[in-house]
């Protein structure tokens, strides 16, 4: 049976957004508030722009740039002034309490809710030393009777997630960092900076490159299922794929067909960041497996924690922004890393070249058994690449969303 969506309220005050500069050249991603600011008359418009930290400033100078002189727009860094927090574990985020405004991430719900401390009256009851302080302290306290507090959570699960943002897309294009996945940008919109070269690869182009999660294990250790199941599919085609993987031939498999009818499994294993974090934990010893008591399995979980602890030591040294990763196969670079690994994981973010993983063209297929090699270090290393749940379906031809045709 199909699974029950369930109802998500997006808000129209809270946007997606990416800002671009003249060439077509991303300056930043961020997200976009709309609101009628206390004190102020119902004629006036705040828009508050929720941005990476090390973008902040660029993307400030780039707005101030483009001001007319005799505009009566304003234009003010509020950073000590607001503070910018993310919530898990739910879909509702109505009823925001005094002094709060809260939104479902408009990227995809999988990320939560944001909220921005914007009262003046939480100022006049908590204690700090500056009013940023006083927004933290007051934002912890009114959450702890609901969720844990978990300082430095947002930065591992939106590497899980795949959510690269701040510099580490700046200069680069916006479909190639998935900005038309994540709601950022429009192609009916009037023209905006950056407009010529967006629209052309979006209406002409093939996106050859895109930024996908990748795990990189050893070449030694085990590849989870989701992975073999999706490398038989590749290698064998779907339906071949789908009857080794299924047993669809056996006595059974008409059954098991007409369970599975409509099912077209992904190119690659579609998980989500929770999903995502539980693989990682249990293949570096962190936890037992479903199945597995802890107990009768200690000196093996010991023996994958040390080797997790030192994978994860060797992963976070070599890859550094910029690094290539090369296919050992033929010495050709297929990605370019663009953060550090998750902490605790070795899961990045990389652009990678969609056809090496078996997205684009028929010519190449994502293997299992791949080996590679993380910039000039000789160890070879096995990558995983696997899809957000915000990705749509991708046409093998161009790179880009499978248009849906009606019947």
């Amino acid at each position: 049976p199909e699974e029950e969506e369930v109802p998500v309220q997006f808000t129209k005050k809270l946007r997606s957004a990416t800002f671009l500069d003249h060439r077509g050249r991303i300056l930043t991603d961020a997200l976009l508030w709309k609101r009628n600011p206390e004190g102020a008359d119902s004629a006036t418009t705040e828009y508050l722009i929720d941005v990476p930290d090390d973008t902040g400033d660029l993307l400030l100078a780039h707005l101030k740039q483009h001001k007319l002189r005799r505009s009566k727009i304003k234009l003010a860094d509020k950073t000590e002034e607001i503070t910018s927090h993310a919530v898990y574990g739910t879909l509702n985020a109505e009823g925001a309490p005094p002094g709060y405004i809260a939104g479902m991430d408009p990227r995809h719900p999988s990320l939560g809710m944001r909220i921005l401390s914007v009262g003046q009256d939480i100022l006049n009851t908590t204690e700090g030393e500056s009013e940023r302080a006083k927004r933290q302290q007051h934002f912890e306290t009114l959450m702890n009777n609901f969720f844990p507090s978990a300082p430095g959570t947002y930065a591992v699960l939106r590497k899980l997630a795949g959510i690269a943002e701040g510099t580490e897309i700046a200069s680069k294009t916006a479909l190639e960092c998935n900005q038309d996945f994540l709601n950022a940008i429009s192609f009916s919109k009037g023209c905006y900076l950056g407009q010529e070269l967006t629209a052309r690869s979006q209406f002409t182009g093939v996106v050859r490159k895109r930024i996908v999660p990748v795990m990189i294990v050893d070449t030694e250790m085990e590849v989870p299922k989701p992975w073999v199941m999706a490398s038989m599919i590749q290698e064998l085609g779907t339906e071949e794929g789908m009857d080794k993987i299924f047993g669809l031939s056996d006595e059974d498999g008409e059954k098991k067909k007409l369970a599975l009818a409509g099912y077209i499994p992904p190119p690659l294993p579609k998980i989500s960041a929770p999903g995502a974090g539980s693989i990682v934990s249990m293949m570096m010893g962190s936890v037992a497996a479903p199945d597995q008591n802890p107990q009768d399995g200690s000196e093996e979980l010991n023996k994958l924690r040390v080797q997790g602890e030192k994978l994860q030591t060797e992963i976070a040294e070599l890859a550094q922004p910029g690094t290539s990763i090369i296919d050992k196969k033929d010495s050709r670079t297929i990605g370019k890393i663009l953060s550090t690994p998750a902490p605790g994981t070795t899961v990045l973010l990389a652009q990678m070249r969609l056809d090496r993983l078996g997205l684009l063209g028929s010519e190449h297929k994502w293997s299992r058994t791949n080996k590679i090699l993380i910039g000039d270090s000789n160890k070879e290393y096995r990558f995983l690449p696997f899809l957000p749940l915000w990705w749509p379906d991708i046409d093998p031809a161009t790179g880009k969303e499978k248009e849906v045709v009606g019947e």
